[in-house]
């Protein structure tokens, strides 16, 4: 089944009574963000078709392997959304699989009117280089670097 986007969820819902609630959900689970393991399902399916494993995208994000399998199998989350970004940049997603990912785990989307987010989101459209390469990158500009695992202001 295809994941539909807000507008064809809307133009079911206008044709959805009160009591096909659950069926609306049920065939919708793919396209409904109440699923606990969406954000798991979309960025393993992304790096199935990426031909990338989740090992590379650890080492290429810089975030302790164990960690990574935790947070994708959803056994642990986080509340630090560079450790998501680190993960998306890692698995070469683009910018939009980058706000659909964060979308996914309930996280901010990357917000042009932020001058962090906006450097960020021109580095996900020009891909710089590493992580290493954005964070100098950030930090050329004054901005703070994406963070990994840790404690975050």
């Amino acid at each position: 089944m295809k994941e539909k986007n807000t507008k064809e969820l809307n133009e079911v819902l206008g044709k959805t009574h009160l009591s096909d609630f659950e069926k609306y959900c049920a065939e919708n689970k793919e396209s409904v963000s109440d699923n606990s393991e969406a954000f798991s399902i979309y960025v393993k399916n992304l790096l199935q078709e990426k031909k990338l494993t989740q090992q590379y995208v650890f080492l290429q994000a810089d975030i302790p392997e164990r960690y990574g399998y935790k947070l994708l199998s959803g056994e642990k989350r986080t509340r630090q959304r560079d450790v998501i970004l680190r993960i998306c940049y890692a698995a070469k997603f683009s910018l939009a699989e980058t706000q659909r990912a964060l979308k996914k785990y309930e996280m901010p989307e990357l917000y042009a009117k932020v001058p962090r987010d906006a450097l960020l989101m021109i580095a996900f459209n020009e891909r710089p280089g590493s992580i290493l390469d954005v964070n100098d990158l950030l930090n050329q500009k004054g901005l703070q670097p994406l963070r990994t695992s840790g404690v975050q202001d």
